[in-house]
């Protein structure tokens, strides 16, 4: 069956995606290796096929309109597969390499790690990554049981076993539908507030919730209720927000194109310190070498 017209060619998206995380097509532009006015040429085709207006154009730089986040947001998925269809293909060209299992929760999965990997591919390109996505706990299991010879995590809490080091850093955020009564809480939020409120939530084991409820219990002495949802995607969690369902509580970096968007709203909450840590973990007593050292070098230094 032949591709749908307007997917055919992902290109733009990805191009989407760039404008969405730099802030500009310019600087898009120039991490695709092209010109300014052919970015531009690019998206505008892209919005008149789609019949959507996808970016808002200032002279401060440009930012996605409200379709234009749910579409980039649709289209995230799409690329990430495209360029593991690649990576796979080029693997099965090579005679001769070497093979690095790789396990990471979603936050770090969708956000931080394909630029990790393209610079992996530079400094070592003989190497083929495979990928394996799920919450903390299960990232935790994999490295555990040699299924991933590295893993990258957001938990709080790690198994015996285990060594880890601090990759990057991430704030969760409280998100609301722009008509929820929390949106127009100048002063925002307590915390017992915030864990009084069932919430569109992970599932148990995600590092996001686990976080979230340590973060109470120690810092407010709470419990976080019941979900009023459990999703394991950070996309359909976003959607049932906006659809005005309930709050959630997700990675700064998962919003980033919402808020920036309108689509969703920030709230603040006071005396709740939700700085994380996202870390990179391997077995206690075995030293990473080769590809996996390389990786945990690249994402250290990105830092």
């Amino acid at each position: 069956m032949p591709l749908p017209r307007q997917v055919s060619d992902l290109s733009p998206y990805d191009l989407l995606l760039s404008v969405a995380r730099l802030g500009s097509v310019g600087a898009a532009a120039r991490a695709h290796g092209i010109t300014q006015p052919a970015a531009s040429a690019r998206l505008s085709s892209l919005e008149r096929r789609l019949g959507l207006a996808l970016l808002q154009r200032t002279t401060q730089g440009s930012r996605l309109t409200a379709h234009g986040a749910l579409v980039a947001d649709w289209a995230r998925t799409a690329v990430d597969a495209a360029a593991a269809l690649d990576a796979g293909i080029t693997s099965l060209r090579r005679s001769s390499g070497s093979r690095l299992p790789v396990a990471a929760s979603l936050t770090v999965a969708e956000y931080l790690l394909p630029r990790w990997l393209a610079a992996l591919h530079v400094a070592s390109p003989q190497t083929a990554v495979a990928l394996t996505a799920g919450n903390s706990e299960d990232v935790a299991a994999a490295v555990l049981t040699g299924d991933a010879e590295v893993g990258f995590v957001e938990g709080p809490e790690l198994p015996e076993g285990l060594r880890a080091r601090t990759v990057a850093r991430d704030t969760l955020t409280v998100i609301v539908a722009p008509g929820h009564p929390w949106s127009r809480r100048r002063s925002g939020i307590e915390p017992r507030e915030l864990a009084a409120m069932p919430l569109v939530s992970r599932e148990r084991g995600s590092g996001t919730r686990r976080y979230l409820e340590h973060a109470l219990a120690q810092q407010a002495g709470a419990s976080l209720a019941q979900p009023l949802l459990e999703l394991s995607s950070t996309t359909a969690i976003k959607s049932a927000v906006i659809e005005g369902v309930a709050p959630a509580v997700l990675s700064s970096l998962a919003v980033a194109g919402e808020l920036a968007a309108g689509t969703l709203r920030r709230v603040p909450i006071s005396g709740l310190a939700l700085a994380r840590e996202l870390r990179l973990v391997h077995p206690a007593g075995r030293p990473l070498v080769g590809p996996a050292q390389d990786l945990a070098a690249i994402a250290t230094r990105a830092r």
